[in-house]
């Protein structure tokens, strides 16, 4: 959730903000931060750039997690998740990574340690995920499906 906190406070935007009203908070602090503003001085370029990344990137992860985003994707993330198996599955601090047989990946957010110790323990990682995981974490699509 600290990334997730961070992007809002940056944007200046709260959990409640619909996509439309984030796009229009996003364009308006691109104009505000845009390198191209800034061409005669260097160091006020090179911070607008360093800024104007982070405003970027911070705009794309809260578009995927987006609850307008996750319901448009809602039947294709229900057939990844009922009908592909888990292929490969990595933590990095709080964040899961589960990577389908059918191409597809889903990082999901703030999952403790102990229930990821859980995951590796299980004998059927599949069975674990539908019960504990996968309704119950933020997530995002990280990889697109290949298709056959």
């Amino acid at each position: 959730m600290k990334k997730i906190i961070d992007y809002r406070k940056l944007l200046g935007v709260s959990k409640t903000t619909e996509l439309q009203e984030l796009k229009t908070i996003y364009r308006n602090l691109m104009k505000e931060w845009h390198p191209d503003k800034f061409q005669d001085d260097d160091a006020k370029k090179q911070e607008a750039e360093e800024k104007s990344k982070q405003v970027i990137e911070a705009y794309h992860f809260l578009v995927s997690i987006a609850p307008e985003t996750i319901e448009a994707a809602l039947p294709q993330y229900t057939e990844t998740i009922s009908a592909s198996m888990i292929l490969d599955f990595s933590y990095t601090k709080t964040t899961l990574l589960l990577t389908f047989h059918d191409g597809s990946s889903y990082e999901y957010f703030e999952v403790p340690k102990a229930l990821y110790i859980k995951l590796v323990n299980s004998d059927s990682p599949g069975r674990f995920c539908r019960r504990h995981i996968y309704h119950e974490f933020v997530y995002r699509k990280v990889s697109k499906a290949v298709v056959a």
